[in-house]
């Protein structure tokens, strides 16, 4: 029998092998989630995305008025004279794209327009040797036209927001350039973002390989 005035020894029994490996894991796995989630959050919280790309029925305003307007395209510069931001039929429609959109932050707006006009707009040729140039509101209610007049529309858009715009002339074809400071780098080629609304598959600032080797 025991006596209990002896002092008792405690022997530790070592922690089972396998177990350290196990918390290695648990927590390298913990570590990636929480690296994960605040990757999420900041990185949305900067470069944000569209909530949807809306279509025409549901931004454009129902009383758009045509006007007979004829502009006299002699150089590339006399494109810019078809550009009105403030035309209200162009402003509501850009202010409706970007509130539906997004939030207050402008690289958000201008990806929504930039994919509303490419995705709701059919890229059309003109006529061999006729070049036919349609004012923004027109290009609004037909539903497409030439590169040109895509361009035109789409850099009236982005004006209303406050963005301004630049074409971009290569052989055969016409883009546009925007300057977006706050944009990321990944986006821009030498400062601006370049969007080619034609191109169907390309994300925002993203150029088919044949336009980005002669820009």
């Amino acid at each position: 029998m025991e006596d209990p005035t002896e002092p008792q020894i405690i022997v530790e029994e070592p922690e089972p092998g396998y177990r350290g490996p196990i918390r290695i894991v648990l927590a390298l796995f913990l570590l990636i989630i929480i690296v994960m989630w605040t990757f999420s959050y900041y990185g949305g919280k900067i470069d944000p995305e569209p909530k949807r790309i809306h279509s025409k029925e549901e931004v454009l305003p129902s009383n758009i008025v045509l006007e007979n307007k004829t502009v006299q395209i002699i150089t590339h510069d006399d494109f810019r004279k078809l550009i009105n931001p403030l035309d209200p039929v162009i402003k509501q429609t850009a202010d409706s794209i970007a509130a539906l959109s997004c939030d207050a932050n402008r690289v958000c707006q201008a990806k929504a327009i930039y994919y509303f006009v490419r995705d709701n707009y059919n890229y059309i040729l003109d006529p061999v040797d006729k070049e036919y140039i349609e004012d923004p509101k027109e290009f609004l209610k037909v539903g497409g036209g030439d590169c040109e007049s895509g361009a035109i529309l789409l850099s009236s858009l982005l004006e209303a927001i406050g963005v301004t715009t630049e074409f971009v002339f290569i052989p055969g074809h016409a883009l546009i350039k925007a300057n977006i400071p706050e944009a990321q780098k990944k986006y821009k080629i030498n400062d601006y973002v370049y969007l080619d609304w034609t191109c169907s598959n390309c994300a925002f600032g993203e150029l088919s390989l044949n336009v980005r080797e002669q820009i």
